[in-house]
C-alpha cells in the first residue's frame, strides 16, 4: 500500500484532491492520503508515518515562516522520498533555496491533471520495489486534527469543546496526546518556529 502525504495551505485543494486522487484509479496499488496545512505537523508525518511520495506547495506557507532555512528540516526529512512540488506562486528567492534540495518534480500548480497523474505514477512507481508496510495508519486521528488546527487558530479549550461537542476535560486529553505524538516538549510548541522546535 503506497502512502501520498499532500501538504498544502488551501483547504479546498486539499480536498479536491485527495478526492481527485482516490477517484482516478490511474495508480498503481492501493494507496492512502493524508493532507495537512501545517509544517510541523508534515515534518513529523514525514518523519513516522514515513509516506511513499509527498505532494507539496511550500509558496503557501510563505506568510508563516520568517526564513526560507525554516522550511530546511521539512525538506531534510524528505530527503529518500520523491518530494513532488506544486508551484502556486514564482518567488525567484524562494525557488533559489528550494533547488538545494533533491526534488522529484517541480510544477505549476496549473499543470493538468493528465501531466500531473504521470508524474505521481512515475514517483509511485519508482518506490514499487521498496518494502511497503501492508498497514497504513495516520499519526493522528482525525479528531486530534480537528483540535490542533483550532488550537493552533488561538480557540480556547471551551470553544475547541463546544464546536467539537465534546468535554473542556476531552479537549486537554487531546492536546496532551498531540503533544506526546509529536513529540512537543511545551503547550507552546504548536505556536514555535520550525527553527525554535529544533532548538
Amino acid at each position: 500500500m503506497f502512502k501520498i502525504l499532500l501538504i498544502d495551505r488551501c483547504h479546498f485543494t486539499r480536498t479536491g484532491f485527495e478526492a481527485w486522487l482516490n477517484r482516478t484509479g490511474l495508480f498503481p496499488d492501493h494507496f492512502v492520503v493524508t493532507s495537512l496545512n501545517n509544517l510541523i505537523l508534515a515534518r513529523e508525518h514525514i518523519q513516522q508515518w514515513k509516506p511513499t511520495v509527498i505532494i507539496a506547495d511550500l509558496h503557501g506557507f510563505r506568510q508563516d515562516i520568517n526564513h526560507f532555512q525554516q522550511l530546511s528540516s521539512l525538506l531534510n526529512a524528505s530527503e529518500t522520498v520523491p518530494f513532488i512540488l506544486l508551484q502556486s506562486g514564482e518567488e525567484q528567492e524562494m525557488t533559489g533555496y528550494l533547488s538545494q534540495f533533491p526534488v522529484w518534480s517541480s510544477l505549476m500548480k496549473n499543470i493538468g491533471l493528465d501531466q500531473l497523474a504521470t508524474v505521481i505514477n512515475d514517483a509511485l512507481t519508482s518506490c514499487a520495489s521498496i518494502e511497503i508496510p501492508k498497514v497504513a495508519a495516520p499519526l493522528l486521528t482525525r479528531q486530534e486534527e480537528k483540535v490542533l488546527t483550532m488550537w493552533m487558530d488561538g480557540a480556547s479549550n471551551q470553544k475547541i469543546a463546544s464546536y467539537l461537542s465534546i468535554n473542556g476535560k476531552t479537549v486537554y486529553t487531546y492536546k496532551r496526546n498531540i503533544r506526546m505524538k509529536l513529540h512537543m516538549d511545551t503547550r507552546f510548541s504548536p505556536f514555535l518556529s520550525l527553527q525554535e522546535v529544533e532548538n
